[in-house]
């Protein structure tokens, strides 16, 4: 790496390198950095290879890479040039919202995922904030990996407290006399709520219910 500051608080203006096989997203970039008091543009690649080359040649700070790129894909250079370069910051800019892609570039190392949809100022932004050692999401690709680590919905929580009862009686495997015993309801009234219980859960039957509770961490000592 060169001896500039990676953190972004260096009075050398940040060294940036674009890889993007389109030529007019390498000129609109290039021309948004090269007006930025603080950035530099050191060198631009159209394929994957050549990123590997630019990067190698001009050690920037920060490279702004494509994923989808002739020879040599962004996510594979990204890796490469991580392991040659640990503290190059890398931030895929794409139009690829996938998950395949963005956890595959997690997982090659990039320190972002953005869209090249965002505005030049919020990219700008991000690229000051990567280079300060702050990992970078677009809104989008945030969204979505939230919903994919959010806990899914709790289908017990449409029972009743009644119901979520009986529930737990079925799964400690009492059958409706016994579980008519133990509530001081009537049998006919239990086989009301056992199939109340299993519209509401959308199962077929009492083993696929006791299925669920326990999955769900209904406690049934």
């Amino acid at each position: 790496m060169s001896a500039h500051a990676t953190d972004g608080r260096s009075s050398e203006p940040l060294g940036v390198v674009i890889a993007d096989d389109h030529e007019v997203v390498r000129r609109g970039l290039g021309l948004m950095i090269e007006t930025e008091a603080n950035m530099r543009l050191l060198g631009v690649a159209a394929s994957g290879s050549e990123a590997l080359a630019v990067v190698a040649a001009t050690r920037p700070q920060v490279l702004l890479l494509d994923i989808q790129m002739p020879d040599i894909d962004g996510i594979t250079a990204a890796a490469q040039l991580r392991a040659a370069y640990p503290q190059l910051v890398i931030l895929m800019l794409t139009s690829y919202t996938d998950d395949a892609r963005i956890y595959a570039a997690m997982r090659a190392g990039a320190s972002g995922y953005l869209l090249k949809e965002m505005s030049g100022d919020a990219l700008l932004g991000a690229i000051r904030a990567a280079a300060r050692g702050e990992p970078q999401l677009h809104p989008r690709v945030a969204r979505r990996l939230m919903e994919r680590v959010m806990p899914p919905d709790d289908p017990l929580a449409r029972l009743s407290a009644r119901e979520q009862e009986v529930l737990r009686l079925i799964a400690r495997g009492l059958s409706n006399k016994e579980i008519a015993a133990a509530t001081a309801l009537t049998e006919q009234t239990v086989k009301s709520y056992v199939r109340e219980i299993l519209s509401k859960l959308g199962v077929a039957d009492r083993t696929q219910a006791a299925l669920l509770a326990v999955r769900y961490g209904l406690t049934i000592e």
